[in-house]
């Protein structure tokens, strides 16, 4: 069996296993010499190899159902651990070669082996925590990437971007695995903002970012006139002012052709049983468009806060924590469909789901962190992959 003990590297666990635990298994030298020492970490922001501290070597036949009906080539295959969600939890089961040291993933289909598959994801599990670890430094800003905590904008943006995509190029003779490529292109949009010191708002935004991602005419910049008396949160209106926000996009549209309404106002002409279904916050919530058919994109006036008014479910949720986030969101949405167009990123389209998400996170918890047990708006809309999500 395995055991688990402080590796001299890190101080972090680790899963090392006897020589014994390997036998027949594991065939393939340099895997054989990590795994006995000194071994793999319990648990990483990206990777876990919780189950082969719980289970041992398992391979993918042993752990289904209805073996006969897996793809010859996963049968072997060993099932060392996960690849970790947005969430935190596994997203995807780690297989590992054990003649070759190559790592791949699958999704488990206990009702259907017959379509499981898996997706090349590293040469080695040499290379496979070596990537994993750079990713962790970016998103944390440490390690090799710990100057960027001060240093943000498009420049960063592409420096990290490049710096990523070089060490995984070298690791893998230049055939990127999905997984790695969105790494070293999405999560590096993190940059692109800084902290709000200047605007009073969650961020800071570069000058013009939206304007040159949108062009100049797809931006609204709001007046003082199109304000309602209940929009006192001055951050907001100078943002909306002198930023502003992209008219229309693929999941959102802004009402443009009247003066900002409160959403006590824009149901004025409604049924007393839906007036009377508004939120008590009604009065104070100034309407800035529509997100799908019936649900309301929303600022409270008073804390500047962004939120989602559905009209189906009657419910008020947080969206973003405010408009200098709620405009990341819409440029990161735009990179990403720009990226795929030239990537093909969406055909790892989970895997592209949980990156972006990852990367929301970095800027905005307020965008991702789930509540009474509900997803937020937008990491449900890149899940979707049925309804288009993030395909260009």
């Amino acid at each position: 069996m395995s055991t688990i003990e402080a590796t001299d590297i890190a101080d972090v666990a680790a899963v090392v296993l006897s020589w014994d635990d390997l036998d027949p298994y594991v065939t393939h030298p340099p895997t054989r010499r990590r795994l006995t020492g000194p071994g793999v970490p319990l648990e990483s922001d990206l990777l876990s190899f919780a189950a082969l501290s719980r289970d041992g070597l398992r391979t993918v036949a042993d752990s289904t159902g209805d073996p006969d009906r897996l793809a010859e080539e996963l049968r072997d295959r060993l099932v060392i651990g996960g690849l970790r969600g947005a969430d935190g939890t596994e997203a995807e089961s780690l297989l590992l070669d054990g003649a070759t040291g190559e790592l791949s993933t699958t999704y488990f289909l206990p009702d259907r082996p017959d379509l499981m598959d898996a997706h090349p994801l590293a040469p080695s599990l040499e290379a496979l925590l070596r990537f994993a670890a750079l990713t962790e430094e970016l998103a944390a800003l440490r390690g090799r990437f710990a100057g960027y905590a001060s240093r943000r904008g498009p420049e960063a943006v592409t420096e990290a971007s490049r710096r990523l995509l070089a060490v995984f190029e070298a690791g893998t003779d230049g055939e990127v695995p999905p997984y790695w490529r969105m790494a070293a292109l999405i999560r590096p949009l993190a940059l692109v903002a800084g902290p709000g010191t200047r605007s009073g708002l969650a961020l800071d935004l570069p000058v013009r970012l939206l304007d040159e991602e949108f062009g100049a005419g797809g931006i609204v910049r709001f007046e003082d006139v199109d304000f309602p008396a209940a929009l006192a949160h001055e951050p907001t209106r100078r943002f909306l002012r002198e930023v502003g926000l992209p008219e229309d996009g693929f999941w959102f549209t802004l009402d443009t052709d009247v003066p900002l309404p409160t959403l006590t106002e824009h149901h004025a002409d409604e049924t007393e049983d839906l007036l009377a279904a508004l939120p008590p916050s009604a009065g104070r919530l100034i309407r800035l468009g529509h997100l799908l058919e019936d649900t309301s994109l929303v600022v409270d006036g008073a804390t500047g806060a962004v939120l989602a008014w559905s009209e189906p479910d009657l419910t008020l949720r947080p969206l973003n924590a405010d408009v200098s986030t709620l405009a990341f969101t819409f440029w990161l949405i735009h990179r990403e469909k720009a990226l795929d167009a030239e990537h093909g990123l969406t055909d790892a389209y989970e895997q592209l789901a949980d990156t972006l998400t990852a990367t929301l996170a970095a800027l905005d918890p307020v965008a991702t962190t789930r509540d009474d047990d509900a997803d937020r708006y937008w990491p449900h809309m890149f899940a979707d992959q049925a309804g288009g999500g993030l395909y260009p």
